[in-house]
């Protein structure tokens, strides 16, 4: 197929229509044009729509632009199923009609300490010997704390125990394609296979770090398309690089069947398995590098103490600097409190300034 050079940008779907606990969530977006700087736009305000091949159908919401999702429901094996996508610009896409494909659970999912990080691996199979091809993705989250606690507010008030901003959690999902297939194997059995590798200076395991991993069955064909998939974002970067014609997709526009459409459906249960990975368990060699270059420096209530900034810069309402903690120096307070201060920037005291406070749900 030969790639047109117009201005027109490629429509990207992402998602699966999922059969059974985990609701589907579907993510449509555009590229920029092939040449250019990629730019990745939500595709807002679209109807998006599971149809089945007997005209049974339900609606996808749009819970923020460009991300649709409807509730879990389960869904008859028997039948076949697409998506049928009407944009804000009225053009129609659809995918071909896909056989239900479940995934069978995912049997333990653990990790080697090696010398220079952890590799997490996987491991699952089907009795049935029925599945034979696997992707995986997974969403990851961790508790990291900053290079230095502050028991200060900058208006020089203690901080309280709930009032710490010391430790915090932030997350991410994964964007590489992660496959496997047990079809030379005489059963259907995937064996440690590789799901990701956190270097041993990685911030995100210094304390405790959490891993959701999904596993989807696949069909051959969509094997085939995430297997090419993988082989291009490995020389070019990443999906959005990828030329659509270099990847057979089962979605098509309807309004322009010339129009070139980026993304594969499948239809199936997922299953999924999470890890926990704390401290302990890893090597003492470890040593997590900090995502930014943390000094701390003193700045004392009253000159004629040298100070490398003056009071009022360090503690006022505008500051990009933070109050670690009070210093009792010669001569002493008249009233008990510290004569002077250690401070650093914000972001080596503040951990909400990369994640948030909130316990996540499962955390244990």
């Amino acid at each position: 197929m030969e790639i047109r050079s117009d201005k027109n940008s490629y429509l990207v779907i992402e998602g699966v229509i999922d059969n059974g606990a985990d609701s589907t969530i579907i993510k449509i977006s555009r590229t920029q044009q092939i040449n250019t700087n990629h730019s990745i736009k939500p595709e807002p305000n679209a109807l998006v729509t599971v149809e089945s091949d007997t005209k049974d159908s339900f609606n996808l919401a749009e819970t923020v632009p460009g991300r649709y999702a409807a509730p879990p429901v389960t869904l008859d094996a028997a039948r076949k199923y697409r998506l049928h996508i009407k944009t804000a610009d009225h053009k129609e896409y659809v995918s071909d009609y896909v056989d239900v494909k479940n995934s069978p659970p995912i049997d333990s999912v653990g990790f080697n300490a090696q010398p220079d990080g952890v590799q997490i691996y996987l491991n699952s199979h089907d009795g049935a010997n029925s599945t034979h091809y696997y992707r995986w993705d997974y969403s990851e989250t961790w508790q990291f704390h900053t290079k230095y606690p502050s028991g200060y507010f900058n208006s020089l008030a203690p901080r309280k125990p709930g009032e710490q901003i010391f430790n915090c959690f932030a997350g991410d999902s994964s964007t590489n394609v992660t496959l496997a297939s047990s079809t030379k194997l005489a059963q259907d059995i995937i064996y440690q296979a590789p799901i990701t590798k956190i270097p041993a200076t990685a911030e995100k395991i210094e304390t405790k770090y959490s891993m959701l991993v999904r596993q989807y069955a696949l069909t051959i064909d969509a094997y085939t398309f995430w297997l090419n998939l993988q082989n291009n974002t490995e020389k070019l970067g990443g999906i959005f690089d990828v030329l659509p014609s270099e990847n057979q997709t089962n979605y098509r526009c309807l309004s322009d069947p010339a129009e070139l459409v980026v993304g594969y459906l499948s239809v199936g249960r997922t299953a999924t398995k999470r890890v926990f990975i704390t401290a302990d368990k890893l090597p003492a060699s470890y040593s997590a590098v900090y995502p930014c270059d943390c000094q701390i420096d003193t700045v004392f209530n009253n000159p004629p103490h040298p100070f490398t900034r003056s009071y009022a810069e360090v503690t006022g309402p505008n500051s990009p600097y933070s109050i670690v903690s009070g210093l009792y120096l010669p001569p002493p307070d008249p009233f008990g409190n510290p004569t002077a201060y250690t401070y650093s920037t914000i972001l080596c005291v503040d951990c909400t300034v990369r994640g948030t406070k909130a316990v996540p749900p499962f955390w244990k």
